[in-house]
C-alpha cells in the first residue's frame, strides 16, 4: 500500500486519482457524517453548492428529507441544521437522507467522487478507517484534507497523521511513504495525541467555531475513535454506511 497525505483537495495530481481516497474534515464535515450515518441516516448527499442542494432534494419528499449546511461555520439560513454532529441524534436524522453542503469538506469529496473507492474519516472513526484499508489492501491511498479554503488546516492533517501511524505500526514495511506529508502529517499526530483538544483550539477554525459558541461541538470531534462506521461512496456524492 502506497500512502499519500495531501493538506488540500487543490494539492492533489490533476492527471490521475488514487484506487483509494480517504477525506478528511474533523471540523466537522466527515464527523457529522459518520455521526449521521451511526444515528440511522439512510444516507448523505453532499453538495459544494447550495442551489445544487436545494433542486436534489426538492424530489423527496419533506418527511423523508434534512437540508443540513454552513458557510463560514454558520448555518445556512432556511435550513433545518447546520454542520454540528451533536444534531444528528436517531430521533432527528433516523431513516432520512441529509442533503448536506459545507465550506470544505464537500468541496473535497467533489475533487475525488470518480476514484474507485472514496470513503471518509475523522478522529471518532479513526480505527474503522485503518481497519477497512487494512482489509481491502489498496495499491496507492491519499490521505485527502479539506483545509479551510484552499489553505492548510491543523485538524485535517494530525487525522491524517493517526489514520498513517495506526497503518504503519499494524503492517510496518508494507506501507510505501508517498510523500514527505505523511512523515509531517505523523509527527504532527505524535506531537498532539495526548492533547488533541487543545490543537483543536489553537487551530483557526477551531477558532473560528468557538466564536461562534460551538466548543461542545470541538470536544465531540476531538474523540478518538468512539464509533466504529466507516462511511463509503455509492454512487458520486452519496455516502452511506459500509457494511
Amino acid at each position: 500500500m502506497k500512502l499519500f497525505v495531501y493538506h488540500t483537495p487543490e494539492l492533489t495530481p490533476t492527471d490521475h486519482l488514487p484506487d483509494c481516497a480517504v477525506v478528511i474534515d474533523v471540523l466537522r464535515a466527515t464527523t457529522t457524517i459518520a455521526t449521521a450515518l451511526e444515528a440511522g441516516a439512510e444516507a448523505v448527499q453532499t453538495f459544494s453548492d447550495i442551489e445544487q442542494l436545494l433542486q436534489a432534494s426538492d424530489r423527496w419528499l419533506p418527511e423523508k428529507r434534512l437540508r443540513a449546511g454552513e458557510r463560514g461555520g454558520a448555518k445556512v439560513d432556511g435550513f433545518e441544521l447546520g454542520n454540528s454532529p451533536l444534531d444528528c441524534t436517531p430521533e432527528q436524522v433516523g431513516s432520512k437522507r441529509l442533503f448536506l453542503t459545507t465550506t470544505n469538506g464537500t468541496r473535497a469529496l467533489q475533487r475525488v467522487e470518480k476514484s474507485p473507492i472514496v470513503i471518509t474519516s475523522a478522529m471518532i472513526n479513526r480505527q474503522a478507517t485503518v481497519r477497512y484499508l487494512l482489509d481491502t489492501q489498496p495499491e496507492t491511498v491519499w490521505l485527502v484534507g479539506s483545509g479551510w479554503q484552499g489553505g492548510y488546516s491543523l485538524e485535517d492533517t494530525v487525522c491524517g497523521g493517526a489514520i498513517a501511524q495506526s497503518l504503519i505500526a499494524s503492517v510496518g514495511q508494507e506501507i510505501i511513504i508517498g510523500n514527505d506529508e505523511v512523515i509531517a502529517a505523523i509527527a504532527l499526530y505524535q506531537n498532539f495525541e495526548a492533547d488533541l483538544l487543545q490543537l483543536f483550539y489553537k487551530s483557526s477554525h477551531g477558532q473560528r467555531l468557538l466564536r461562534l459558541n460551538c466548543d461542545e461541538d470541538l470536544k465531540y470531534c476531538a474523540q478518538t475513535d468512539i464509533l466504529d462506521i466507516l462511511p463509503i461512496q455509492k454512487e458520486p456524492g452519496v455516502l452511506v454506511k459500509f457494511c
